[in-house]
């Protein structure tokens, strides 16, 4: 039997993160980039589905996430869109046979004689090693606008988007305090310096995120805040080191954009990170992503238990490193069965796979996760509540 669905996907997203009845949980596939998919397996998804690749057009240079068309966002029942404009001057890039990609001109690949591509801007460089999906070495994401114009150019497709969909977006992304493991050591040896380094940074993060409000404060449903805070076996650093150093500039940030405007706080925060949650609760942080469920203590029945009414978790929906790359259809759709009845209990849940889609995952496990993922989202007896 066809169920009925009786909320656009803005009010479905916007309820599940305020903890209110939907008639299904929210489906999410690269609103963010911790939540996308490798334009190599994006391209294969699309000839699987009967769909035309000519287009795939690089959103995170990077990673090489793809921008998810909507087509597949319908075809997904995908709630939530990409907020990020449109490269201005653009060409096609073939990082290897049988691939063709929309990049921006600034990117500007070259691939030396052992078939490898580099990309360089001043001393920021970065390399593709052949047979690879993705980019490494410095986090070099290529950009065409300085920030305050990025704001503004944002602004405007975030007013487009809605007014002509009815689809959730957000803005993308201020650094959350927190740096990683040199960060970490300075934390200890140093703590100081992180101080005035925070310090320096909340100024320009209060200044964006003003400057956000005030040209698109009514048009974006949220913003994404990111820093790792786990790695796969256990914290970075002593969670009252970053209570410390870190959660009061979060919390006074958290403050402004609450006070200001409607946008929900999403931290993306990986590995194994339950030490903290109760203070990233504390500092205003309404969604947390991606809910590493592989990762050492982030059992999922725990933390739905532990904080299930306080905070919604923004993944968590299929295990993406023993299950979505390597095992049969059916068996991932288990799995995103398994995983999404115990998140979606009492809301406070929005799917997505742990992490992004990698570039060799196979398209029928791909289609075979949003499907399961569709059938298992409603809830039920919601329209005789409307």
């Amino acid at each position: 039997m066809k169920k009925t669905e009786f909320l656009t996907s803005r009010e479905r997203v916007i309820r599940t993160i305020e903890h209110k009845s939907t008639d299904r949980y929210p489906i999410d596939l690269g609103m963010h980039f911790s939540s996308g998919i490798s334009a190599f397996a994006y391209y294969n998804l699309r000839k699987y589905l009967g769909l035309s690749a000519d287009s795939v057009e690089i959103a995170d240079t990077v990673q090489i996430l793809a921008r998810v068309d909507t087509d597949i966002l319908e075809a997904f029942h995908c709630d939530t869109l990409l907020l990020r404009p449109k490269w201005e001057k653009t060409v096609k890039w073939s990082p290897k046979p049988g691939f063709d990609f929309v990049i921006p001109q600034k990117m500007n690949p070259l691939l030396d004689e052992n078939g490898c591509w580099h990309v360089r801007d001043g001393d920021m460089a970065m390399s593709m090693p052949p047979g690879s999906c993705f980019f490494d070495g410095d986090w070099l994401q290529v950009n065409e606008l300085d920030a305050d114009e990025y704001i503004r150019q944002t602004a405007k497709e975030a007013e487009r988007i809605h007014k002509e969909t009815d689809y959730f977006t957000s803005f993308l992304s201020l650094n959350a305090y927190f740096e990683g493991m040199d960060f970490a050591c300075d934390m200890y040896t140093d703590p100081e310096s992180i101080i005035e380094r925070n310090k320096s940074l909340h100024a320009e993060n209060m200044r964006l995120v003003t400057d956000l409000i005030k040209h698109a404060g009514e048009y974006i449903d949220g913003i994404v805040l990111a820093g790792d805070l786990g790695t796969q076996n256990g914290p970075i650093c002593a969670p009252e080191l970053y209570e410390e150093l870190c959660a009061p500039f979060l919390k006074e940030l958290c403050s402004l954009i609450h006070d200001c405007s409607a946008m929900k706080i999403q931290l993306h925060s990986c590995g194994s990170i339950d030490p903290f949650i109760p203070c990233i609760i504390d500092s205003g942080v309404d969604v947390l992503n991606p809910v590493q469920i592989s990762a050492d203590g982030m059992d999922p029945q725990t933390l739905k238990n532990k904080y299930g009414d306080k905070i919604c978790f923004w993944g968590g929906g299929c295990n993406t490193q023993h299950v979505l790359p390597v095992k049969p259809p059916d068996e991932v759709r288990k799995n995103v069965r398994e995983l999404t009845d115990i998140f979606k209990v009492n809301g406070g849940f929005v799917f997505n796979a742990v992490h992004n889609i990698m570039g060799e995952v196979p398209p029928e496990n791909i289609a075979a996760m949003y499907e399961a993922a569709y059938e298992n989202s409603f809830y039920e007896n919601f329209g005789s509540k409307v």
